[in-house]
């Protein structure tokens, strides 16, 4: 059944938007100081300097994060940038049509870039096509191979992922998405159910 998947992929980089919010003088940390660092510029009219700092304080974070998915949904067309996106009603699509997920990594690695002064990070997405019974349909290794280069560690990436399974037969599937975070070998995965209904 793998003859049945055309393949098409697309990924966005967006910059980080930060809101702060007040926090009680119990609590410490890097993000803690970087709000009050932020906080102390802002007032002092530094205003794009206190947005790197909460920028800068937030990849750092985001980057020790355990490698998982955060959010994974299928979207009803390609989205426009980091959490710019349109839900679809349901999982429920028709006979030939292109199913269009969004996913988030979260933790991914950060190294050093062949270009001087960048950070890089990079990851893959395999995928498996279940039915409703568990049994693995179809494979493909490496279906989004994603690399991205920045001056820092940005928090806000995103994969848009578009499957063709316009052979498969009315049913119930799961699609299994496998992320592989190249630069540290660590691996998550997120399941979508999804059916296929003939047309009323």
């Amino acid at each position: 059944m793998q003859s049945i998947f055309k393949t098409a992929r697309a990924f966005g980089l967006a910059t980080l938007v930060l809101g702060i919010l007040p926090v009680g003088g119990a609590l410490a940390g890097p993000l803690v100081d970087a709000a009050t660092r932020a906080e102390q510029m802002a007032t002092a009219g530094d205003v794009a300097g206190a947005r790197t700092a909460i920028r800068n304080a937030v990849s750092d974070f985001s980057a020790g994060l355990p490698f998982a998915v955060g959010t994974a949904t299928f979207v009803a067309s390609d989205p426009s940038g980091f959490g710019m996106f349109e839900p679809r009603p349901n999982s429920i699509f028709k006979p030939g049509e292109k199913i269009v997920a969004y996913l988030e990594p979260m933790g991914l690695t950060w190294k050093p870039a062949q270009v001087p002064d960048k950070m890089e990070t990079r990851f893959t997405v395999d995928f498996d096509l279940l039915d409703a019974g568990g049994t693995v349909l179809g494979s493909q290794k490496a279906f989004g191979n994603f690399t991205f280069t920045g001056v820092s560690k940005n928090a806000e990436i995103f994969a848009t992922l578009t499957l063709d399974v316009s052979e498969a037969p009315v049913g119930s599937y799961v699609l299994r998405y496998h992320l592989d975070d190249t630069n540290s070998g660590r691996t998550a995965a997120v399941d979508l159910p999804f059916s296929i209904a003939a047309a009323p």
